[in-house]
Parts: C-alpha cells; sequence; structure tokens
C-alpha cells in the first residue's frame, strides 16, 4: 500500500481530542498553504479560512455546535467561510491577481472574465453562495488530507449554527457565511468511541465504475 493511502486509512473523524496537545505552527502552516494551493472553479477561490485559536470565541461557538468538544479541545478550529454573493469587484480582483502576477494580459484569459461577468453576477445570491460554498468544500478535502499527511486529527463539521457562528466571527460584515469547520488536533489517549473501529467504506465495485 502507498503512504499516501496508509496515511488516509490511520486518519479517521477525531471525536475526542486531546486538549493538552498544541498542534506545532509549522505544521499548521502547511495544512493552510495546501487549502490556499488547492483547485479552485475559475480560479476564483471565493471563500476564506479563519483559523480560530482564541478560546473565548470557541467557547461562544460551542454551544452552537451540538456542544461538541472538538470546536474547544482541539488545538485550532478551522472555519472556512465562502463569499456570500459573487460581485463584479470580486470577480474582477481574481482575474486581476493573476494578471499582476504572471506579468502580462492574455486575450483568450480576458475573454474568459468577460463570460464570468455577464454570466455570475446576474445569478440571485443564495445561487452563486451555494456555489461558493461547494468551492470551499474542495478545500476541505484538501485540509483532511494535508492534516493527515501531517499526522494532525481533524473532523470536519456541518453540525453547527451557520447564522450564529457568522454573528460571532462577525462574517456577514465581511460578506461571507461559513460553510462548515475543521478542528485540528490530536486524538485523547481515551474517550473516543470510534477510535478502534474498522474504517468502513463502500467496495470499489459498487463505488467506482469504469467506462472504456
Amino acid at each position: 500500500m502507498s503512504a499516501l493511502l496508509e496515511t488516509l486509512q490511520w486518519r479517521y473523524a477525531t471525536k475526542k481530542m486531546d486538549p493538552t496537545k498544541t498542534v506545532p505552527q509549522d505544521k499548521v502552516e502547511r495544512i493552510l498553504e495546501a487549502v490556499r494551493l488547492t483547485a479552485s472553479s475559475s480560479g476564483l477561490h471565493p471563500y476564506e479560512v479563519f483559523v480560530v485559536t482564541n478560546p473565548a470565541l470557541r467557547e461562544q461557538i460551542k454551544p452552537h455546535a451540538w456542544n461538541q468538544s472538538q470546536v474547544t479541545d482541539a488545538s485550532h478550529l478551522l472555519v472556512f467561510a465562502a463569499w456570500d454573493n459573487y460581485t463584479v469587484e470580486r470577480i474582477n480582483a481574481r482575474f486581476d491577481l493573476v494578471n499582476e502576477v504572471r506579468g502580462f494580459k492574455n486575450e483568450g484569459w480576458e475573454a474568459y472574465r468577460q463570460q464570468i461577468l455577464a454570466a455570475y453576477p446576474q445569478r440571485d445570491a443564495e445561487t452563486n453562495y451555494q456555489h461558493a460554498a461547494r468551492q470551499a468544500y474542495i478545500g476541505v478535502g484538501t485540509a483532511l488530507i494535508a492534516a493527515a499527511q501531517e499526522k494532525v486529527d481533524s473532523t470536519p463539521m456541518e453540525g453547527f449554527d451557520p447564522a450564529k457562528v457568522d454573528e460571532i466571527l462577525n462574517l456577514r460584515e465581511k460578506g461571507l457565511r461559513s460553510v462548515v469547520m475543521l478542528p485540528l488536533g490530536y486524538r485523547a489517549d481515551a474517550g473516543d468511541w470510534l477510535v478502534d473501529l474498522k474504517k468502513v467504506r463502500p467496495a470499489r465495485e459498487q463505488f467506482i465504475t469504469e467506462l472504456a
């Protein structure tokens, strides 16, 4: 088995984190950089990641996340927050960044900019938010793999009240809406009912179809 597959066998949705253990900052930075480098539709990356270590903020979030202990016991709490809408300004900023970094303008790229500008801002805000949220999930998937590579435990969480988290972190004022949370930390030595259970996934023949 490859090292990557062994790592993915090792990882699981950790239910009990050890609050006495802190993830080294260099590991956190590599996980965040992996998210920054991940794929995104049209290269827009329409979301941001908030790294919450402030104990008071996490205590505020916890009751709105089904009192899941990982929120406060984890070393770091990542909150993925998607754009609440695609605007002309946001789209142009991303396309302008590409031109700035690459140092030239490409005719095909600029034509594609106009296609996006003609389509996205005209859609309703909820449709655009849902699209942006799906992009955030690509980042979450990358973070899960990167964390496992660093032998850092993680747990993707949708079980929270987004409106409350938005309020606590002042996300709406930033034009963002929380999508998913990802605690990072280290599994506790005891108290996690899931840690020793066999990983269960659909069989390959039930999950993958090859069309030659």
